[in-house]
C-alpha cells in the first residue's frame, strides 16, 4: 500500500469546503447506489437491495460507505496482487474469495468491484460497488445451502483479478463467471449495474477533484477519518470506563445437528489501548455458518452505535480505527480455515452484531439496546408449469431490539432492506401471498417493547419445489436487557392447521412442497428493555389493538388487564395485578440473569 502518511499533509481544506465535500461524498454513494437498485437484474439487488457502494481515499482507506457491518478492507487484498504503483485510470478490479480477500468478502455471492481513480496523475480514490448476485453456481440453485460441508459447494470463487486494463474488459473471464451460474443473463446485468454504478462514483470524484484541486480534496479525505476517530474515541471511552467487559450469545445450530454456537467476547480498555478479544468462541462448524470476520467488522458494528443519527461524522475508516486489536482463533467460528463453508455466515454476523451490544450492556448497566433477531433467509426452487427453472430468493424482515428511549423497530430485514412487495412476488414466481403482517407477541416486553416479526405465507403453484430456509433465535432467542424480556421465536410451517400439517427444521434444505402447498413464516422479535410493568398502560392498550401483543400477554407479560370487550383498561385490575411486580436483572433469554454465558 500507499507510504505516504495522511497526518504529514498541510490542513488546506476549510472547513466550508470540508462540509460540502462530506455532502457530495454522501449524494455520490447514494447516486452510485441508486443506479444499482434501478438497472440491475436479480430480485435480491433490485427489490431486496442487498448492495452498497463506497469511496476510499489513495490509499484504499474508506472515506463514506454503508452502514453494513459486514465488511473488511476492501482494496488491500487487491494490492496484494496488484500494487497501487501500477494501476493506472481505466483499471477496474474484481473478486469474491472470501479467503484470499481475508474476510472483505464474506460470502460467495457478494462480488466486488473496485476502480483507481487519478487526478494530475497521481492516484487519489478508489470507487467500490458491492452486490448479493442471485446465483454463482454451486450444490443448489442459489448457492448458499445449508447442506453445503465446504466453500467449493457454495459456487465459483473469484480471486482478485483485473477486470479492465484502459477501461479495455477481460471478456473471457466474464464468460466463465457467467457459465457457472444457472442464470447467467441474469448476473450479466447485475454485473453490468454494478460495473457502472463504479464508473459513476470515478466520474463524480473526479468532478470533485476538478473543482475544488488535488490538495484540498486529499485534505479533506484526512479530515473526515480522523474527524471520525476522534469522535469515536472520546464517545467510547466516556462510555465505558477502563476495565474488562466480557459478553457471550449464542447461535442456535449449524444446520448439521450442531450446537449451540457460543461467541464468547471480551472488551479491555486501557489508558491508551482498546482490545476485542473474541479468540475463545467456539470452533468452527462443519455446516456454512461460519463467519469469516474481518477485524474492521466489530468496530463498525460500535461505530454504528456511537456516530448513529451523527450527521458531522461519516462511518469510515476513522470509526474502524478505534479497536485497536480485535483477536480472533484461527479453527474458530470466527476464523474458520479454508475450505470451511460460509454461506450462512449472516446468522452469526447478527449474533455478533448482538454481542458487541451486549458489551455495551454490560459497560452501562444495561443503557444500549437489547438484542434482535437474524434476518430469515429462504428459497424456493423447481420448475414453472412450462419447465423453466425459477429461484424464488427471499429474505423477510425480523424484530429489532427495544432502546433506553423507544421501542424496537417491527419488521426490519437489515438496515435499508426491504421486503418483497406482494404484487412483485404473485407476478414473477408461481406463488400466491396469502397473508402477510405482523407476528403477534413476538416483540420481547419492556418498558420497551422490542419490534415483532412478520408472517408472510405463500400457497405454491408450481407443480413441485425444494423449500430451503435459515431461521436463528428460536431456541436462544434474543435478550432482553434493564429488565425487559427476550424476543419470541420464528419459525416455517407447511400446510398450518391442515392435517398434512409440519413444521421444517429451521435451518434445513430439501423439504418437498407440492402444488397447493402453504408455507407460513413466522419470523422473530427483538428483545425487550426496562421492567414490562414500567409501560403505560396505555401504550399496551394501542399494542393489543394494534395486532403486536395479545390479550392475554398484556394481563401476564405487562400486568396491563383489560375490560370485557377488550377495548379499554381495567383500571383497578391492573392496580392490583402490579402491586406484584417481578423481580427482575440484567439479561432476560428466556429467564433472568446477570450475565449471559
Amino acid at each position: 500500500m500507499n507510504d505516504t502518511s495522511p497526518q504529514a499533509l498541510p490542513t488546506v481544506c476549510d472547513p466550508v469546503t470540508l462540509e460540502i465535500v462530506r455532502g457530495a461524498l454522501r449524494a455520490a454513494q447514494s447516486e452510485m447506489e441508486a443506479l444499482i437498485e434501478r438497472t440491475a437484474m436479480s430480485p435480491f439487488i433490485r427489490e431486496k437491495k442487498d448492495f452498497f457502494a463506497a469511496l476510499f481515499d489513495g490509499r484504499g482507506k474508506l472515506v463514506v460507505g454503508s452502514n453494513l457491518p459486514a465488511f473488511g478492507d476492501i482494496v488491500a487484498p487487491i494490492a496484494e496482487y496488484y500494487p497501487l504503483k501500477d494501476m493506472q485510470a481505466g483499471d477496474l478490479y474484481w473478486y469474491n474469495d472470501c479467503y484470499l480477500s481475508k474476510g472483505a468478502v464474506s460470502h460467495t455471492p457478494d462480488q466486488v468491484f473496485v476502480a483507481p481513480i487519478f487526478a494530475e496523475g497521481e492516484l487519489v480514490a478508489f470507487a467500490h460497488s458491492w452486490a448479493h448476485f442471485n446465483d454463482v453456481g454451486g450444490l443448489r440453485p442459489g448457492s448458499l445451502s445449508p447442506d453445503c460441508v465446504d466453500i467449493f459447494q457454495e459456487g465459483i470463487m473469484v480471486p482478485p483479478i483485473r477486470l479492465a486494463r484502459d477501461g479495455v474488459f477481460n471478456e473471457e473471464a466474464l464468460r466463465i463467471f457467467y457459465r457457472n451460474s444457472r442464470f447467467p443473463a441474469m448476473i450479466q446485468g447485475d454485473t453490468r449495474a454494478a460495473v457502472a454504478a463504479v464508473r459513476l462514483g470515478e466520474k463524480r470524484l473526479l468532478e470533485l477533484f476538478e473543482r475544488f484541486g488535488k490538495a484540498r480534496m486529499v485534505d479533506a479525505f484526512r479530515q473526515l477519518i480522523e474527524r471520525s476517530e476522534r469522535t469515536m474515541r472520546e464517545r467510547l471511552r466516556a462510555l465505558a470506563a477502563p476495565g474488562e467487559y466480557r459478553f457471550t450469545d449464542m447461535i442456535d445450530s449449524d444446520g448439521q445437528g450442531n450446537g449451540p454456537i457460543r461467541l464468547r467476547y471480551k472488551l479491555t480498555v486501557g489508558d491508551n489501548h482498546i482490545d476485542l478479544d473474541c479468540s475463545d468462541s467456539d470452533d468452527q462448524t462443519p455446516g456454512p455458518v461460519n463467519f469469516l470476520m474481518a477485524p474492521q467488522v466489530p468496530s463498525t458494528v460500535f461505530g454504528l452505535y456511537l456516530l448513529g443519527g451523527d450527521p458531522d461524522n461519516l462511518l469510515n475508516d476513522g470509526a474502524v480505527r478505534v479497536i485497536d486489536e480485535v483477536i480472533t482463533r484461527p479453527g474458530s467460528i470466527l476464523q474458520p480455515k479454508f475450505p470451511a463453508p460460509l454461506g450462512l455466515r449472516g446468522v452469526t454476523l447478527m449474533r455478533n452484531v448482538a454481542a458487541c451490544l451486549g458489551l455495551i450492556n454490560v459497560a452501562t448497566g444495561g443503557q444500549a439496546p437489547a438484542a434482535h433477531a437474524a434476518y430469515v433467509i429462504w428459497y424456493l426452487r423447481g420448475q414453472k408449469d412450462d419447465g423453466s427453472l425459477f429461484l424464488m430468493s427471499d429474505g423477510i424482515g425480523v424484530g429489532y431490539g427495544a432502546r433506553p428511549t423507544a421501542d424496537g423497530i417491527d419488521a426490519v430485514y437489515l438496515v435499508a432492506q426491504e421486503n418483497y412487495p406482494a404484487e412483485f412476488l404473485d407476478s414473477v414466481y408461481p406463488v400466491r401471498l396469502r397473508r402477510y403482517g405482523i407476528h403477534c407477541d413476538t416483540g420481547g416486553p419492556g418498558r420497551w417493547r422490542g419490534g415483532c416479526g412478520i408472517v408472510r405465507e405463500v400457497e405454491v403453484l408450481a407443480p413441485e419445489a425444494i423449500v430451503s430456509v435459515r431461521i436463528d433465535g428460536v431456541e436462544n432467542p434474543p435478550w432482553g436487557v434493564a429488565g425487559g424480556k427476550s424476543g419470541g421465536p420464528g419459525r416455517i410451517v407447511v400446510n398450518p392447521g391442515r392435517a398434512d400439517e409440519r413444521v421444517i427444521p429451521p435451518i434445513s434444505d430439501g423439504t418437498i412442497v407440492k402444488r397447493g402447498d402453504v408455507i407460513r413464516l413466522e419470523t422473530g422479535g427483538g428483545g425487550g428493555w426496562g421492567h414490562p410493568f414500567d409501560r403505560e398502560p396505555e401504550r399496551v392498550l394501542d399494542d393489543v389493538l394494534g395486532g403486536f401483543v395479545s390479550r392475554e400477554a398484556a394481563e401476564r407479560e405487562y400486568g396491563v388487564v383489560l375490560t370485557a370487550d377488550g377495548r379499554t383498561i381495567d383500571t383497578a385490575a391492573t392496580g392490583t395485578v402490579r402491586q406484584n411486580r417481578p423481580t427482575t436483572k440484567l439479561f432476560h433469554r428466556r429467564q433472568y440473569a446477570d450475565v449471559l454465558t
